[in-house]
């Protein structure tokens, strides 16, 4: 005998009546420094998505640059058809969203798909009165481990500024950035560790180096006790990847560069990697990140959300993931300021004041567990000319 439908699927509580598309950017206090340049500002697309119900799930994309061109393209080619379709079909809207790219998946439509992918659970989970980590499934956990990120590729004294910060914050383990002449990587690597002998150090290259340098950045890396190496080459080059992880004794780190499961599989499927790192706001939101989640928990790999330049919404998204996920190691938790993801969002969520004995907590309120800050909504912006 087939069950009744419930009340919330006889009075559509979740289908879409609304849309709203909120494209931001805001200038750093402190202009960030990689391999690749410098990065003095920050841009995230966000949506609001309603439901009949009156449910309002918030969502995010990662938009590194032209957050405009990011809303005009999903306001004219996904917002129409996502009305009068239910929140809670998330998997069907994410196939609608992927539909209007006909070719392979990935850059800005997916990182679009993200935002409202991550309002679809936010919604879900209000409508459900649960959080998105019990949604998911669930591990039980209510804080997560958390890195420091990161050391800028910087001067040695501000470098040596920014690691004192981060252990009088708290944190036991810390990310650096480092770069190119390899020299010169090799020896603030050495520096961090006598300012932290006791940590756990991990390393973000940001692509700087062919497979031949990494060889050598890596393997003093391994010297000194690095616990791992992030992205050292181009994300695209598999076989490079592969040939430093039959080299180097030291674990491999990436995935945030990678937009979809399919991508993440190719790394996880040949080991060339020990922990993977996807964005939630980059690789299609909550529904692809934990298929992602899901395969690296199939392949006893190492599972390390991505946050970065993120927004509150992001942070939020990928703690719900951190705390569901089976193989749960790390969480980004980003130590310089950000006011997208210090002001936008109501509780601060995955910040460094909120570290406690190197662990963060996890939202317990239904869907993500924040709300939008209307002020800030519109003082981040962008307008038009």
């Amino acid at each position: 005998m087939t069950a009744p439908p419930s009340a919330d699927a006889r009075d559509g509580a979740g289908r879409i009546v609304r849309v709203a598309v909120h494209p931001l950017r805001v200038a750093l206090p402190v202009v960030q420094k990689t391999s690749q340049g410098d990065w003095p500002s920050v841009e995230i697309l966000i949506v609001e998505v309603e439901t009949a119900g009156g449910a309002v799930g918030i969502g995010e994309g990662l938009c590194r640059r032209g957050v405009r061109g990011y809303a005009a393209l999903v306001e004219d080619a996904v917002v129409p058809l996502l009305i009068g379709r239910d929140v809670r079909d998330r998997r069907s809207l994410w196939r609608v969203m992927r539909g209007v790219l006909t070719g392979r998946p990935g850059g800005q439509l997916v990182e679009a798909i993200a935002a409202f992918d991550i309002a679809f659970w936010d919604a879900a989970g209000k409508i459900a009165g649960e959080p998105v980590h019990r949604l998911l499934g669930g591990m039980g956990r209510t804080h997560v481990k958390a890195y420091a990120s990161s050391i800028n590729w910087t001067d040695d004294a501000t470098v040596e500024a920014e690691v004192a910060r981060a252990l009088a914050l708290g944190f036991d383990q810390i990310k650096l950035k480092l770069g190119r002449p390899v020299g010169a990587a090799i020896e603030r690597a050495r520096l961090v560790r006598r300012l932290a002998p006791d940590t756990l150090l991990g390393v973000d290259a940001n692509w700087a180096y062919d497979v031949d340098d990494a060889l050598r950045v890596g393997r003093a890396l391994a010297d000194l006790g690095y616990d791992f190496f992030e992205e050292p080459i181009v994300p695209h080059d598999r076989a490079g990847y592969r040939r430093l992880a039959q080299h180097l004794p030291i674990r491999l780190a990436a995935g945030e560069s990678d937009f979809v499961a399919t991508e993440a599989l190719e790394l996880l499927a040949d080991r060339s990697i020990g922990m993977i790192q996807p964005d939630v706001a980059r690789s299609g939101g909550i529904t692809e990140t934990w298929r992602i989640a899901e395969l690296a928990a199939a392949h006893h790999t190492a599972f390390a959300p991505h946050v970065g330049w993120s927004g509150a919404v992001c942070v939020a998204a990928g703690l719900q993931l951190a705390a569901a996920a089976e193989s749960f190691r790390t969480f980004e938790c980003m130590v310089f300021d950000n006011p997208l993801r210090d002001a936008l969002c109501r509780p601060l969520v995955g910040g460094a004041p909120q570290l406690e004995g190197g662990r963060l907590p996890v939202p317990t309120g239904p869907g993500l567990g924040v709300a939008l800050d209307r002020e800030a909504l519109e003082r981040f912006r962008v307008r038009g000319d």
